[in-house]
């Protein structure tokens, strides 16, 4: 008989990439998770890792034993959802997670409108960032995120999560309603190219979409600021300090004197929202009701 919980080590493994991580995320050493991996080697009577420079890696043995012990997760958690199960009404512990923006128009609503329907869930939700959401889905410290969708998201084909289109949140140039431009009622991006920029901070993926586009409209934007927050970008553009290309669904204060202009042509940059939860989750009465009423809370920002 497999121990499951060595199954659950070398699941860890793969999906974190090292052993080292991966005993960090199950709150073992990593003398532990290498003695558990040991373990399962010898119970199965076949290598499961191997030398690759000073590191290691998945034997193919190891890859194919994955595909069983991915399905043998998403059974278990099956059987959990089946018998906790009230009459399919949503009831229980949801767990939500979204990067700050998304949190605030997105999950915000969604919580107020599911509380009021479904006395009987608990809704918790978590703010983190985007690089941290597989991670928690995998773990199981949440039960549905919502991610942008990037290169590096695990692949739509990877049988663990169900990754589900919801939203493309579409940039629009911010700018003084005291500018010229801030009476017109679209502007092709290439107009913008003599203006002065204020861009997020590196490691931002609005920031690589924002310069990407003046990129394929002809033009490196002439940066004189950068700032973390979009609410201190709105004050800066407030204060004529300089534009930006702002996504919809980041909340700007509505007293600031800042005026929004829809891009008119190409390039309209956008960043495409995912809901993601693990596979066998999906099917879960209280998810499947979160990502129906997360559409419907897309719907209202697209319309907005």
């Amino acid at each position: 008989m497999i121990d499951l919980r060595r199954l659950h080590v070398l699941r860890a493994v793969a999906h974190h990439g090292t052993i080292t991580a991966a005993a960090k995320s199950l709150h073992f050493t990593t003398s532990a998770a290498s003695q558990q991996i040991r373990q399962l080697a010898r119970e199965l009577g076949v290598d499961l890792l191997e030398p690759h420079g000073r590191r290691v890696r998945l034997t193919p043995a190891a890859r194919t034993l994955l595909v069983h012990a991915d399905a043998i997760e998403a059974r278990w958690e099956q059987a959990e959802i089946d018998l906790h199960a009230v009459r399919d009404e949503p009831a229980g512990l949801l767990r939500l997670c979204a990067f700050p923006s998304a949190v605030s128009m997105l999950l915000a609503p969604l919580v107020a409108r599911l509380r009021a329907q479904y006395p009987r869930l608990d809704i918790q939700v978590r703010e983190d960032e985007q690089h941290n959401a597989f991670d928690l889905l995998f773990n199981g410290e949440t039960d549905l995120v919502v991610v942008e969708a990037t290169p590096g998201n695990p692949t739509a084909s990877d049988a663990r999560f169900d990754q589900r289109p919801l939203l493309d949140d579409v940039f629009d140039l911010v700018l003084p309603a005291s500018h010229d431009f801030a009476r017109r009622k679209g502007i092709a991006l290439a107009e913008t190219a003599d203006l002065e920029w204020i861009i997020p901070v590196t490691a931002n993926t609005c920031r690589e979409h924002i310069l990407a586009a003046c990129g394929t409209a002809g033009f490196t934007p002439h940066v004189v600021h950068q700032v973390l927050e979009w609410n201190a970008i709105a004050n800066m553009v407030a204060h004529g300090l300089g534009v930006c290309l702002v996504p919809r669904l980041a909340h700007l204060p509505p007293h600031l004197p800042v005026t929004r202009v829809p891009l008119r042509g190409n390039p309209k940059p956008s960043r495409k929202l995912l809901t993601c939860t693990r596979a066998s989750s999906a099917r879960h009465p209280a998810v499947a009701v979160a990502i129906t009423e997360l559409h419907r809370a897309a719907q209202d920002v697209s319309l907005a």
